[in-house]
């Protein structure tokens, strides 16, 4: 399992603390937004394609726990067993390549490999650009609280007059207005104060301490937060608009997506898939049947 690279790939937490410019980059480059021009068409890839190659080859980015990450030589995680069993009924080999995520769309349309997995959102600059199948994790920002704290904030009235928490530039830090908005509706009271944070460790730290009352962050990484600390945190859910991951396709490639589509409803149906998020995330994932519409 190696992607003959000879630098270590650069993660999509580390490569968003580089530059301005290279932030810039991290959104334009995976998302090949209106500012570069479509990719040119290739000839389909099709699942004929894939038995005769004997092969299917997968980027991810091995350093996203628990989607796809190293443990010693292998690339492990959730992206890994499901691809695996995705495509057990074709009897090919699954090859995963560690690819740096700020190019990972632009190594898909190149050919480096035939998918992307490791939790691809659906954005409506990408669903232009890449073809999707339905969803296979949840990507819907939830929040963290202290676990003594279950049964007086089991949702998002919970925190009126309370202190939230939320990283600066986060998806947390962009929806805490509506959030505000919603609970002053529903309650007649806001939050008594939002703090903002340099990066969610310390948003984290400061909820252990009483600082704040709840953290908002990706359910897939809260989910990382309360296995690595059993009996410290709990997550409420329901706080943010649904949002998923799909797997990612080069647009011509409609052969592989119904393949994707018709295997992860049968992953569904028999229940594997929610077994497999029992093992990786701790919980059982709310799938919708359809990717998002924008």
């Amino acid at each position: 399992m190696s992607s003959n690279r000879s630098l270590p790939p650069v993660s999509r937490r580390r490569f968003l603390q580089f530059s301005g410019s290279l932030l810039a980059l991290a959104v334009a480059a995976p998302t090949l937004l209106a500012t570069g021009s479509s990719p040119a068409m290739a000839a389909p890839l099709t699942m004929e394609d894939i038995k005769k190659a004997g092969v299917v080859r997968i980027g991810v980015e091995a350093s996203y726990r628990p989607f796809a990450f190293r443990e010693g030589s292998e690339i492990v995680g959730y992206d890994i067993d499901l691809a695996d069993a995705i495509f057990k009924p074709l009897g090919v080999k699954v090859e995963f390549i560690d690819t740096a995520w700020a190019g990972v769309i632009p190594a898909l349309y190149a050919g480096n490999f035939d998918l992307i997995m490791t939790s691809l959102t659906y954005t409506k600059e990408r669903v232009a650009k890449v073809g999707y199948s339905i969803p296979y994790t949840e990507a819907t920002q939830e929040m963290l609280i202290r676990a003594s704290d279950v049964d007086t904030i089991k949702n998002l009235d919970g925190m009126a007059g309370k202190i939230l928490g939320v990283k600066l530039g986060s998806a947390g830090d962009t929806m805490k207005t509506k959030l505000e908005e919603k609970l002053k509706a529903d309650t007649g009271k806001g939050f008594s104060e939002v703090k903002t944070y340099d990066d969610h460790p310390s948003a984290y730290l400061a909820l252990a301490q009483g600082s704040v009352d709840g953290v908002i962050n990706s359910l897939a990484t809260l989910t990382q937060v309360v296995k690595d600390a059993p009996g410290k945190y709990a997550i409420v859910r329901d706080i943010g608009p649904r949002n998923w991951a799909g797997i990612g396709t080069r647009k011509e490639d409609v052969d592989l997506i119904a393949f994707l589509d018709a295997r992860i409803n049968a992953l569904k149906a028999d229940g594997e898939i929610y077994t497999l998020q029992e093992k990786w995330f701790g919980t059982k994932m709310k799938l919708a049947d359809k990717p998002p519409t924008f």
